[in-house]
């Protein structure tokens, strides 16, 4: 049966061009080419084997994810890849390693943070990894409150040195990735103190290993934090522990870009704005949104060509059963991830251009766009790293009881991607963040400062308040004004409604910790048509390939009407629509999965995944999934004998014992 392609009736449905699509998903010819080069060339290389790793003790895993790690290092040197190949490439190897962390934390930090000799200091070392840097911040006792770190660095002015020192367990540095066993520097944070006073939480830049045989330095503490959920997951990355006793670094040593501590020991705030920080925030949540899309169109991916293989029941007279993927129930829970994926890619593409429009603003000292720039970043953060980790889960019940076997790769998924909930900002309290702006621009709207960017429709506040939906027959729902209008009018009457239930506290800050619940469907809200109205812009685009911006149309009007089938009681309870115009969408929802049905598995395949990158028997390209299950089965290494260890020992004298002596 090898050689067959299993889907290929399926693919042969599609009605629209396969090809043009991967260019759409992957945003541009360019990177599509970059993308498919860099995932045939690790799939094809055998170093990058990853079916065993849920069955390798942590050791043999960790050991392993070195070798990957230096593999891939030599990869890159060897082909001379540009920094996008090379990105490309750690991204298809897909194993947390320390590697992410040096790149993407504590580079982006020696960059945004360092003056122009501290980065032409260290990023020539970071660069050839001649050192491995981690990013210290989160501790014991705080994670999202960065005010509340412990860690200290009180500055010495008779050496000149800062002394970086953990006063108490909480104030331990835990959680940072690659810190564990393998960084040799970190950006450190830690409560300024010069002369007894405090200055705030900044960066330093603290060796933590030696150079010759990797031994912590004195008066450092350091090692890993232990096992996580999972197996195989995100085990592979050594995230640590780290305690310091009264550790001396030379005063050159604090990234001093924004403030700078002087020979004497003053602070001196730089002439480069504070705001500046917030660029990188931007950039990092970017990268995490583009993730989310990631990791849930391959869920997706998977969920989709094994209900188009999965028959099961409806067959007449012994003929053959139904795919599980005709079922409505099924489509009614898949499709909507489907659409998901798309949604999210596209608001991730339009946050690598705020991200790039930010920076310029930035250095053309213009932070306007700066406030509401850093609540959209926060609020989609949050927004589609939680939709994606219950969607990995939902993808892996769409796929029944398979679904639960590690060869199906959605466990190891779902147990890799989770912690996008919490790192980077807990995707509540960033919520509470959005919401505290929204409250903000509310209170403004009378003054005459006009709302920007995202929050630009509460302009139209009065209107909104009072429009009511034009839906009068199903097909009405396929226009995007309409849509728009109505997540429009939802976002504006709870926000309006938040802000008034707010003003009747004679204390705001007790009002918002008693509201906090209301306030965060406030900023869902407000994500959920950022989300909605950028799908809607990117289709205003000139769009090539046949039949591509149709479908892409019915993606986005799948996401758009579940999400007000999903959040019905918002859109009725602030009178955005009646009754009979939900059920309209309802009938229209239903007729968009009747339309997308036949370009599902094409719609999949335009995520261009090699079943390496996938990782999963159940969503392998040629749809050959019994015979792969079988064969994966026999690898476990419980089946390399056939009798068990600890059979003879344990089990046999229960089964040889004389049952009338028990008394039973």
């Amino acid at each position: 049966m090898d050689g067959v392609d299993h889907l290929a009736h399926e693919r042969n449905k599609a009605q629209f061009d396969v090809d043009e699509m991967k260019i759409v998903w992957a945003g541009s010819r360019h990177a599509f080419h970059v993308s498919d080069r860099m995932a045939r060339l690790v799939a094809s290389d055998p170093v990058f084997r990853k079916d065993n790793r849920a069955m390798l003790s942590r050791k043999e895993l960790f050991k392993n994810t070195l070798k990957k790690a230096a593999h891939a290092w030599k990869r890159i040197i060897e082909l001379r890849l540009s920094e996008e190949e090379a990105g490309k490439l750690r991204f298809y190897v897909d194993e947390p390693a320390f590697t992410d962390l040096h790149w993407g934390m504590f580079v982006p930090a020696i960059k945004g943070q360092g003056t122009d000799e501290q980065q032409q200091k260290w990023l020539p070392l970071a660069y050839k990894m001649q050192i491995i840097g981690c990013y210290a911040q989160t501790e014991l006792g705080h994670g999202s409150n960065v005010q509340g770190l412990e860690t200290t660095a009180t500055f010495d002015p008779e050496t000149d040195e800062f002394i970086i020192h953990s006063p108490t367990l909480t104030s331990s540095k835990w959680w940072p990735g690659g810190l564990g066993k393998i960084s040799t520097h970190a950006v450190v944070y830690a409560r300024l103190i010069t002369d007894g006073q405090e200055h705030g939480v900044h960066g330093f830049i603290v060796q933590l290993r030696s150079l010759d045989d990797h031994m912590p330095l004195p008066g450092i503490t350091v090692g890993d934090i232990g096992m996580k959920f999972g197996s195989g997951a995100y085990n592979t990355m050594d995230n640590g522990v780290l305690r310091f006793d009264h550790v001396r670094i030379p005063r050159n040593q604090m990234l001093m870009r924004v403030m700078q501590v002087t020979r004497e020991g003053k602070c001196v705030q730089s002439n480069v704005p504070r705001q500046l920080i917030y660029g990188t925030m931007v950039f990092v949540r970017q990268t995490i949104v583009a993730d989310a899309s990631s990791a849930l169109s391959r869920a997706v991916c998977i969920a989709t060509r094994y209900s188009a293989v999965r028959r099961q029941f409806g067959s007449q007279d012994g003929g053959i059963e139904t795919q599980v993927i005709d079922y409505k129930t099924q489509q009614n829970r898949l499709f909507p991830l489907l659409a998901s994926a798309y949604a999210f890619r596209f608001v991730g593409e339009w946050l690598k251009w705020l991200y790039t429009d930010v920076t310029q603003r930035l250095q053309a000292n213009d932070f306007s766009t700066l406030p509401e720039a850093h609540a959209c970043t926060a609020g989609l953060k949050s927004l589609t790293t939680s939709a994606t980790a219950d969607a990995i889960e939902e993808c892996r019940k769409l796929c029944g009881g398979h679904g639960y076997l590690s060869s199906s790769g959605l466990p190891e998924l779902f147990a890799v991607y989770v912690p996008a909930c919490t790192y980077e900002g807990d995707n509540v309290v960033l919520l509470l963040q959005v919401a505290r702006f929204l409250m903000k621009t509310v209170s403004q709207l009378g003054s005459g400062k006009r709302p920007i960017g995202t929050t630009a429709y509460m302009a139209q506040a009065e209107d909104l308040l009072q429009c009511r939906c034009r839906v009068q027959k199903a097909e009405d729902w396929l226009k995007p004004s309409i849509l728009l209008e109505a997540f429009e009018a939802r976002a504006v009457r709870i926000c309006v409604a938040r802000a008034e239930s707010l003003s009747k506290f004679p204390n705001p800050e007790e009002g918002f910790a008693e509201l906090s619940a209301d306030l965060v469907e406030a900023a869902i809200a407000h994500c959920q048509l950022i989300v909605v109205s950028k799908f809607i812009e990117k289709l205003q685009q000139d769009i090539p390939g046949k039949g591509v911006k149709q479908q892409l149309q019915i993606l986005c009007n799948i996401y758009a009407l579940n999400l007000l089938h999903k959040h019905l009681g918002d859109f009725l309870s602030t009178g955005c629509i009646t009754p009979e115009q939900a059920s309209l969408a309802n009938d229209q929802l239903r007729s968009l999965y009747s339309q997308i049905r036949p370009n599902a598995i094409a719609l999949v395949d335009a995520f261009n995944y090699t079943d390496h990158y996938l990782g999963s028997v159940l969503g392998c390209y040629d749809g050959n999934v019994y015979p792969k299950l079988y064969e994966e089965a026999w690898k476990d290494p419980l089946n390399d004998s056939v009798v068990p260890d600890g059979f003879h020992e344990y089990v046999r004298p229960m089964l040889k014992q004389q049952l009338r002596n028990a008394r039973l």
